[in-house]
């Protein structure tokens, strides 16, 4: 077992020595105009785009990753995420990709011991950040940082990407292109419209990137029941904040995780190619019984005697008075110094400019199920209809036109595949999915050429000399023998 660092980077290379990977690049070089094609182009260096560069360069596929923070900053881990640990158990494997060397416990236990995995509760937000920009660095994955798109355009045989880069702006070919953007890939944040109407200085999504120092003595206002709620109010309270009420539509807070329930092999692979009324049963029962916040984080909160979780609490009224906010509710009314609405994510395709050459394009679930009785999650069957390879799919009636090269590995994609590309419990089964399905549709362009080099191959494995021609049928075996 390596006990340092650099005695676990060694045993990677070993690992990947054993396994013959990653394979030498196969697929022949296209250009455009004089440019070179980009086998794939990925976007977002978040843990979703980790797994999938990873899977994808193991397969001989040239991959580049373009990613609009700092590096070390990809996803919403040491930025926007407030939680003290992650909700997942230790012992899940992540986006090891199936290699044990490569897995969050191989790092921990190399560093700080056997005994110390033992002691080890849930894994550190910020520790598993740590972990990301190893296995970036172990890999040897290319991320271009400080990269942002700013518009993708599907063509027939190649997508194009423009984006703002530290050297201006840049034209990006690619065959394929894969969103790995998070739980927002194809929107943003939800803010009842109640509180986005009012000035933007006193309300922050808990999505948002904001200095919660600011809010040291302040009375706070955290709209609804879920992780980020509690992990936004924690924040806010640790951060000195003068009183925080947690306002909970519900009349309890959310107890069992029902998607847990479902949490095995079989939902992996099965939820696929299930029926898609199973699909929506499932997914709406789930939502609609919401997923609790974990045990941890409502104690961060209600170990302050400052914290008050106002359960029955639908927001009534949001009106600015003075240079505070009033809030009603069934319970009568407060004035708070800032909102922290904690309501989740929408698919708002209009909150992602750069999408915009495929947004009238893609079909959705919504056209899928058609007719709809009217009753239906609009978050759910605004979900994208995506293909075997995670890629959009036009619209009826709409031509193709390069869509289909572009690839949804990120939360939206979870009433076609599951919840494969979002989190941390199947993410390499996902990269798996996604990368084969890529690389098979790569080959089937190609086929002339693979078929012209088997053609044109001449390395010989057997050289002629290694038998003797018999002169007739008749000739007896002694005679050959004397």
């Amino acid at each position: 077992m390596p006990t340092s660092l650099e005695a676990l980077n060694r045993r990677v290379a070993q690992d990947l020595e054993y396994l013959n990977i990653p394979s030498k690049n196969w697929v022949p070089q296209h250009a455009v105009d004089g440019q070179t094609l980009l086998d794939v182009a990925i976007i977002g260096g978040g843990m979703a785009g980790l797994a999938a560069a990873a899977s994808l360069k193991n397969l001989g596929v040239r991959t580049v990753i373009y990613d609009a923070r700092a590096k070390g900053y990809e996803g919403p881990w040491a930025t926007t995420a407030r939680m003290e640990t992650l909700r997942s158990p230790k012992i899940l494997t992540g986006p090891a990709i199936g290699i044990p060397s490569l897995t969050f416990r191989a790092w921990f236990t190399a560093q700080f011991g056997v005994a110390e995995w033992e002691k080890l509760d849930k894994i550190p937000r910020l520790q598993w950040m740590d972990y990301l920009r190893w296995y970036r660095e172990v890999l040897n994955i290319d991320i271009r940082n400080d990269h942002r798109i700013t518009l993708i355009t599907p063509h027939d045989d190649y997508v194009e990407l423009d984006l703002e880069t530290p050297a201006g702006t840049q034209k990006v070919l690619a065959r394929h292109v894969v969103l790995a953007t998070g739980r927002d890939g194809l929107g943003g944040p939800y803010v009842p419209e109640i509180i986005s109407k009012l000035p933007r200085e006193y309300w922050a999504h808990s999505s948002h990137i904001y200095d919660y120092s600011k809010l040291k003595g302040k009375a706070i206002a955290v709209i609804g029941a879920g992780a980020s709620a509690m992990d936004s109010a924690g924040t806010a309270l640790e951060a000195g904040a003068a009183r925080v009420d947690v306002l909970i539509r519900r009349k309890d807070i959310p107890r069992i995780n029902r998607g847990k329930g479902m949490g095995n092999p079989g939902s992996v692979y099965g939820m696929q190619t299930l029926d898609d009324h199973w699909k929506l049963a499932i997914y709406s029962y789930i939502s609609a019984e919401q997923v609790p916040p974990p045990h941890a984080s409502v104690l961060r909160v209600s170990r302050h005697k400052n914290a008050f979780f106002q359960l029955g609490s639908p927001l009534e009224s949001v009106t600015l008075k003075g240079e505070k906010v009033e809030i009603t509710t069934p319970k009568g009314s407060r004035t708070f110094d800032f909102i922290i609405p904690s309501t989740g994510f929408q698919i708002d395709w209009r909150q992602k400019p750069f999408l915009s050459q495929i947004a009238p394009k893609a079909r959705i679930w919504a056209e899928r199920l058609a007719p709809l009785k009217g009753d239906e999650d609009r978050a759910l069957i605004e979900a994208p209809d995506l293909g075997a390879a995670f890629e959009f799919l036009p619209k009826h009636g709409i031509e193709d036109n390069g869509l289909t090269r572009i690839h949804c590995f990120c939360y939206p994609a979870m009433m076609s595949h599951g919840g494969v590309s979002g989190d941390i419990p199947a993410i390499s089964e996902g990269a798996a999915r996604l990368s084969q399905a890529i690389v098979a549709k790569l080959y089937q362009e190609d086929i002339k050429e693979h078929f012209a080099n088997a053609k044109a191959f001449d390395e010989p494995e057997v050289f002629g000399d290694e038998w003797t021609v018999a002169h007739n049928y008749d000739q007896a075996a002694d005679e050959e023998i004397a």
